[in-house]
């Protein structure tokens, strides 16, 4: 029985990624390196962690991460460090790659998988497919699971209550938005939300501040590093007939629950739902406490 459950691990595995490519190993990945933040958490989340041997700057959720080497970030990455530590996968993700650097990652000849959920549902599934990469599907498809019940749980609760317009402010210099086909705009919508900038055709498109008042949204959501409250939002103080700002419907959440394509995105949603569920009510947004200030 054992000789068989060693045989069966060694076996080899393919996986479909984002692009629909086929990754194909002789067995499992044993060396896998993280090229993107979301893409750490994802492997952990998955069972993997301990195939993980290297990441990149901000790849340290959970904590067990913060231990591993940095290989890079976004705008470079040290081709001959990941190369000496020889994985057996790269795992990426696309818009959090400098350009240029998958031309490069191919010239090494190591399997790449891309990670790119665009939706919700594309997170569990990203889950499950690591977990198949890893050889670790128990636990990824186990995670996979909670994660689709807790998602069933927010839509069915509040995704056909009352419509309410939301703009989101993805960055305030220059005034960024989302459209329809970003991952935030899935969460909008799992809230009951509408997106009032879900036609723009760039996925983080720039508008005015003009265009965010014509849009009339009801509600303002944001994030910042921490959760807390900083400057990002003082423009919109000047505009006193600015439904979110008279009915106190300003909703600001920790980017990490937010922007991060893994599980934890679910905590930003709980947050998102329960904060339109008061402008529903007509009931004011509480606001986080503020940042402290730069250390001089």
């Amino acid at each position: 029985m054992l000789a068989a459950a060693a045989a069966a691990h060694a076996a080899p595995v393919t996986v479909v990624d984002d692009h629909g490519q086929r990754i194909t190993l002789a067995q499992p990945a044993r060396r896998i390196v993280s090229l993107a933040p979301h893409v750490t958490e994802l492997l952990f989340a998955a069972g993997a962690g301990p195939q993980v041997v290297a990441t990149v700057r901000h790849g340290t959720y959970p904590d067990a991460a913060r231990a591993l080497p940095q290989v890079g970030d976004s705008h470079a990455l040290d081709l001959e460090r990941i190369a000496a530590l020889r994985p057996d996968v790269l795992v990426v993700w696309l818009h959090g790659s400098a350009a240029g650097q998958l031309e490069r990652l191919k010239a090494l000849k190591i399997p790449i998988f891309h990670s790119e959920p665009r939706d919700l549902a594309a997170i569990g599934d990203n889950l499950r497919r690591l977990g198949q990469l890893a050889g670790t599907s128990a636990t990824a498809d186990g995670a996979a699971q909670r994660y689709a019940d807790e998602l069933a749980q927010l839509r069915q609760r509040y995704a056909q209550r009352t419509p309410v317009r939301v703009f989101y402010q993805v960055w305030h210099q220059p005034l960024l938005t989302v459209n329809g086909q970003h991952l935030i705009s899935d969460v909008i919508r799992s809230c009951g939300g509408v997106n009032v900038f879900a036609d723009q055709t760039a996925l983080v498109p720039s508008v005015s501040a003009e265009a965010v008042l014509a849009a009339r949204p009801q509600a303002l959501a944001t994030s910042t590093m921490d959760g807390r409250l900083d400057d990002s939002l003082a423009q919109w103080q000047r505009f006193k007939s600015f439904a979110p700002v008279r009915q106190q419907a300003v909703i600001v959440l920790p980017a990490d629950h937010i922007s991060r394509h893994t599980p934890r995105i679910l905590l930003g949603t709980r947050q998102l739902c329960e904060g339109l569920e008061r402008v529903r009510n007509g009931e004011p947004v509480a606001l986080p406490a503020a940042s402290a200030p730069a250390a001089r």
